[in-house]
């Protein structure tokens, strides 16, 4: 019997949907509307995200060491960094590879090439490039590094550390870690905003939608339907407009990203908007597939319910 029920159910929803075809495409598009804008946050904070990172990781904390330090205690320093849960990575500089990076970025400056030509020597020592897993941590590296100078890494009472140029990036590390902390916190308030605007308009459009069919839901009222049964198509037909919206949804985010992609390009080194979506298409609409159905299904229900008095 049930089984029935559900047939005619599902019939009725697909004949009404039809039938009203006009108001039921216009509760179509502004869903896809909604879904539109759910999948653009998506994207949005992803990119967000990318390009963050892509700023975290153009800073970071150089460690000079004096030129006589051993090879051996600046491997120690680097292998007690490596295990602090702070650090990401640390990358080993020894002198001969810190000149040629000091020559690399001075090339056109012939002063500084013959000046050390004139030494005759190298004058620099090896270097520890560290990088933390947020930007906020790199003072507790300085301090850890402050206190192993002080206690352990010394050659006889000279520190084997030359400097720490954390106080030279210190205004940009905090500048950097108050943007991320605000743009992502940002990100997630606009983005509730706009889900919920786009969701009350859908909601409020399928109510609409549901309203021309008082007539036939009072009819239906009068034969005895019970609420079930008088739901049921209105659901039914919900869950067409989530479908429907779904696929016109996705399959309008892809120009949307091309146009993205084109508009953002090199924009921090920030991720490539169309392969994200490519890369990730499944997902994506999946999401966007329940959330449409969803919607609908909860908008038609509620308007039944709550606006019809059944």
């Amino acid at each position: 019997m049930w089984l029935n029920n559900l047939k005619r159910v599902m019939k009725q929803g697909f004949v009404t949907f039809w039938r009203n075809a006009l108001v039921s495409f216009t509760a179509v598009f502004v869903t896809a509307v909604t879904l539109f804008i759910i999948g653009s946050v998506i994207i949005g904070n992803a990119f967000l995200s990318a390009s963050l990172r892509e700023l975290e990781n153009k800073v970071d904390v150089n460690v000079y060491f004096t030129t006589i330090t051993p090879e051996s205690d600046i491997l120690l320093l680097k292998t007690r960094l490596e295990n602090l849960p702070e650090v990401a990575n640390v990358e080993y500089l020894n002198r001969d590879q810190a000149l040629e990076n000091f020559l690399k970025r001075n090339n056109a400056d012939a002063s500084i090439t013959q000046a050390l030509e004139e030494i005759g020597e190298n004058p620099l020592g090896a270097v520890l490039n560290i990088k933390a897993h947020q930007p906020s941590q790199y003072l507790s590296i300085v301090n850890y590094l402050n206190d192993q100078t002080e206690n352990v890494l010394a050659a006889g009472n000279q520190s084997i550390i030359d400097r720490v140029n954390y106080a030279d990036n210190q205004i940009i590390i905090e500048r950097l870690t108050a943007l991320t902390t605000g743009a992502r916190e940002l990100s997630i308030f606009v983005s509730i905003i706009l889900i919920a605007m786009a969701a009350l308009v859908t909601a409020s459009t399928i109510r609409l939608a549901i309203y021309n069919s008082k007539q036939e839901i009072s009819v239906m009222r009068l034969v005895g339907a019970n609420n079930s049964y008088i739901r049921g198509p209105f659901v039914i037909e919900g869950v067409m407009y989530g479908l429907l919206a779904a696929l016109l949804s996705v399959a309008a985010l892809l120009p949307a990203a091309i146009w993205v992609t084109k508009a953002t390009t090199g924009f921090f080194g920030g991720i490539n908007v169309t392969q994200y979506y490519i890369t990730h298409f499944g997902q994506i609409f999946v999401i966007l597939l329940a959330a449409g159905i969803l919607l609908g299904m909860f908008s038609s229900y509620l308007a039944v319910r709550r606006y019809l008095k059944v």
